[in-house]
């Protein structure tokens, strides 16, 4: 999130406010072409369904711990909540559950930090907890999740969580000045930087406290919260993690709805780019329903043998996915990649979706660091290498980077 109000928050607003873009797709097409645009946003819609269909998943697996209903009962409840408050609210009602889920999550984290706390003995059994921990628990990598997989994997994050995804990206392309956005960057910069050491240590702690039913121990927290919470208490918890699931699923569904109103439909139908306001908020209405049932369907196949657990589903289909899918809109908007054009898109891209079914199903024996690392890295490289044997930068291009990179009042 800091390099990303460094790199991406500014340049994202600016593309809004002076290039008068209302969509990262649209962004896409003016910077490479339409079928650029048309390659990203179909694969970019259908990994975000699979990514909101884990969220489905784990917020169901907990809300089976707690009241005992079946995995699809917990991923129906979820996914039809969401899906009438996100379609009747929008990206309003997105924005205040998401300050809601903060506040709501922020008290329920505190109040399991302080029990877990209180069962071991006090602040004093932090340093004392990491010594009393299975084997190989308190070590920073361990497993297949090697020095490799780890430098991938935040390296895929930092375009993840700076609008690589397109949810991120609408909203720092809402704020009202680049200025702004940049501040918001760094206030989640910030508040990340502490928050998961808060809610991340009770679970950490787990194994000292509970015992888990499940092989990945995905259960554990709903067993702290269910042994250490008082009643009175509890519904807090529950409220804490639905509220932060249904917000993240909000926002990537009004996302999709808005890329495919404006982006991809109106490309298909002739009859769409004549839609008046109200035509086009029931279409976006409707694509939202359609993504959060798609994402519900798919929640109920996570422990299939295609998808399998909840982790494998963010490893390896998110993070080995959204480096082809990201790299040509958030480095699309840097000078050093002027060069780049829609060649060098479409060939990253097509060849680190290759490079992921290679490594994640083609070969067997490939390390999970990497079939994390592969893809992303193919792309980066495709983009870069082709941007230079293959210039592409014409001088409507260099137009809108040079717009994208210079703030309003510099260029005046």
């Amino acid at each position: 999130m800091a390099i990303g109000s460094v790199l991406f928050a500014p340049r994202l607003n600016r593309i809004r406010s002076r290039l008068r873009v209302s969509s990262p797709l649209e962004f896409l097409a003016r910077r490479y072409n339409v079928p650029t645009q048309q390659a990203l946003a179909w694969s970019g819609g259908l990994l975000k369904i699979v990514d909101v269909g884990a969220k489905w998943a784990a917020i169901a697996t907990l809300l089976s711990t707690f009241t005992g209903l079946s995995l699809n009962q917990g991923i129906l409840i979820t996914g039809a909540v969401t899906a009438v408050y996100c379609t009747v609210g929008g990206l309003w009602a997105d924005a205040l559950t998401d300050f809601g889920q903060f506040v709501i999550q922020l008290l329920a984290g505190v109040v399991m930090l302080v029990a877990v706390l209180g069962r071991l003995g006090g602040v004093d059994a932090i340093g004392g907890a990491w010594d009393r921990l299975p084997a190989g628990h308190a070590q920073p990598l361990n497993g297949p999740f090697t020095v490799t997989f780890l430098l991938a994997f935040l390296f895929i994050k930092t375009f993840e969580y700076n609008g690589g995804m397109w949810n991120q990206a609408q909203r720092y392309m809402a704020a009202p000045t680049p200025g702004q956005a940049a501040r918001g960057a760094r206030l989640s910069a910030a508040l990340w930087a502490v928050w998961p050491l808060l809610l991340f240590f009770p679970m950490w702690a787990a194994p000292l406290l509970v015992h888990a039913n499940k092989p990945d121990a995905s259960d554990s927290y709903a067993l702290l919260t269910t042994q250490l919470i008082p009643h009175g208490l509890l519904g807090l918890v529950i409220a804490g993690f639905f509220s932060h699931t249904m917000a993240m699923a909000s926002s990537d569904a009004n996302a999709i709805a808005s890329v495919f109103t404006r982006d991809v439909i109106p490309v298909l139908s002739r009859a769409a780019r004549g839609w008046d306001t109200r035509a086009g908020l029931i279409a976006a209405r409707v694509t939202t329903v359609a993504f959060i049932a798609l994402s519900m369907a798919v929640a109920t196949q996570v422990n299939s043998p295609m998808l399998k657990d909840i982790i494998t589903v963010v490893i390896k289909w998110v993070a080995g996915l959204i480096g082809p899918i990201s790299i040509p809109l958030l480095l699309g908007m840097l000078p050093a990649f002027r060069r780049s054009g829609p060649t060098a898109a479409l060939v990253s891209w097509a060849a680190g979706l290759i490079a992921f079914w290679l490594t994640n199903y083609g070969v067997s024996g490939v390390s999970t660091a990497v079939a994390t690392a592969a893809p992303v890295a193919t792309s980066l490289g495709l983009f870069t290498v082709i941007g230079f044997v293959r210039p592409e930068n014409t001088p409507e291009r260099e137009e809108l980077l040079t717009t994208a990179n210079t703030d309003a009042t510099a260029s005046s």
